[in-house]
């Protein structure tokens, strides 16, 4: 047994001969910093970007939506997770299809409502159901054509962007906070009366559209003191 690593210390050490790099192939150059994404926001938004255009060029009908949806409409650049795109239920094949000529790997979740992708690194989710309710050929039409980081792409509305956050709150899934931001960012181009009509009477929802309401974000509904 080595005692207080004396025999580690006086152990002789290997001649060192060659230089290798740090990770990766032998030789194999460092990634040029100019090619690389800022930060993981702006990773997320080059998925995003890539993701739309080839869908664009396919002729896929889809609506951008999650955060990369509330950048596109004003909100927080700061993006955490992953970019999500809404297509039609009978065009998920067809989509995933597309994605797999593009070289692009497709799993298929254990949630039977979207398929996953990787694009530059980062998880694309592309979905056929918000919220429980099957993306519709109306809900694409309200989408709006917008810039995201300079590629032009149909996004959702914003009254259908939070419909599908708020409808999704449940006794199982009720984060306010997450979506909090999201309403105050969007809150001048909601339709509230419809978000109001379509899902305030569910329990959950209705605590957070009661929140916007203590909080000041949104007018109460009208009638109501």
């Amino acid at each position: 047994m080595t005692r207080n690593g004396e025999e580690a210390t006086h152990a002789p050490r290997p001649e060192v001969t060659e230089l290798r790099p740090a990770a990766g192939a032998p030789g194999r150059a460092a990634p040029d910093p100019q090619q690389l994404p800022r930060d993981r926001s702006q990773a997320i938004l080059e998925a995003a970007k890539q993701i739309g255009a080839l869908l664009k060029k396919k002729g896929h009908p889809f609506a951008l939506a999650g955060s990369v949806a509330v950048y596109a409409h004003g909100g927080s650049r700061h993006l955490q997770h992953d970019a999500d795109f809404a297509v039609l239920p009978e065009d998920a094949d067809a989509v995933a299809a597309t994605l797999r000529e593009a070289g692009l790997p497709v799993r298929n979740p254990p949630e039977d409502w979207l398929v996953k992708t990787t694009c530059r690194g980062q998880d694309v989710d592309v979905i056929f159901q918000l919220a429980h309710q099957p993306v519709t050929k109306d809900m694409l039409a309200r989408a709006q054509v917008l810039p995201v980081d300079s590629v032009l792409m149909p996004v959702l509305s914003p009254t259908d962007l939070i419909h599908s956050l708020i409808s999704a709150f449940s006794e199982h899934y009720c984060d306010f906070g997450s979506v909090l931001p999201v309403a105050r960012a969007v809150r001048e181009k909601v339709d509230w009366d419809e978000v109001r009509a379509t899902c305030g009477d569910e329990p959950m929802p209705a605590a957070f559209l009661f929140l916007l309401e203590r909080l000041n974000v949104i007018e109460p509904r009208e009638g109501q003191s």
